[in-house]
């Protein structure tokens, strides 16, 4: 496994959380011998999570709603180490609002964050896996998109990931005959930093009694899924989604 993405350059964005998707993540990718660039908004959040991985994790503050500052960071990465093979789309925020109370701020912060983040990181890196003829982008969406929210976070939340899914499909056509691959991810109830206080004990006993397998994901499950849509493991597949949720929303 160590040797699985050997000499592979993977950026995974908002990976500065230490209990969140996005830093198993990046240790996943960094176990299968990539050399991983780790992102996040909150300053120095990323480089100090890099340190804790090893040597081959570079951490870069980057603001997702930027263009320009997605496109800086890809820069960096390519005088870094010369290619770009894999993006994980993983940088996102949740928000708990009724649809009567959904605010146009709140609904352009999960837009801005969730969708249009995911859209101006896959723009910075696509000219440099064009050009190699290869890459994956993995996009994280959610069971949200999928039942119309229903555990942790509003409508609009769930908007923001369905609207992450159309994008998946999307560029998985068009990008397909540049040798880019384009999937999702559809994660259930994982417990990370953002979610961890939600639910109180009632709630959570009942939530964990609907799920086949009987707990609540970890972010290690995804991770295990993201190191799979970014290997040759999966190199026929584009324009799908893989659900991690545990069976909690089969269909």
């Amino acid at each position: 496994m160590q040797h699985l993405m050997r000499d592979k350059v993977v950026i995974v964005t908002g990976a500065g959380s230490p209990a969140g998707i996005g830093l198993a993540t990046a240790k996943a990718f960094a176990a299968a011998g990539a050399r991983v660039a780790i992102t996040d908004v909150a300053e120095g959040s990323a480089p100090r999570r890099a340190r804790d991985i090893g040597d081959e994790v570079r951490g870069y503050t980057c603001d997702v709603t930027d263009r320009a500052a997605c496109e800086a960071l890809a820069e960096e990465v390519l005088d870094a180490w010369g290619r770009i093979d894999v993006l994980v789309n993983n940088a996102g925020i949740t928000q708990s609002r009724k649809v009567m109370d959904i605010a146009r701020a709140d609904y352009d912060l999960l837009m801005d964050v969730n969708l249009r983040g995911a859209l101006h990181m896959s723009q910075a890196v696509i000219p440099a896996m064009a050009a190699r003829g290869s890459g994956s982008i993995v996009c994280i969406a959610s069971v949200a998109a999928q039942r119309g929210g229903g555990f942790v976070g509003g409508s609009h939340y769930a908007a923001s990931k369905g609207g992450v899914l159309g994008l998946v499909k999307g560029m998985a056509r068009e990008l397909g005959p540049q040798g880019i691959r384009v999937n999702a991810v559809n994660p259930g109830v994982i417990i990370t930093d953002m979610n961890s206080r939600a639910f109180d004990e009632a709630r959570r006993r009942q939530i964990v009694e609907s799920i086949p397998l009987g707990r609540f994901g970890r972010p290690e499950d995804v991770a295990g899924v993201c190191l799979f849509l970014g290997s040759d493991l999966s190199a026929y597949m584009t324009g799908s989604e893989i659900d991690v949720n545990g069976g909690i929303h089969i269909h």
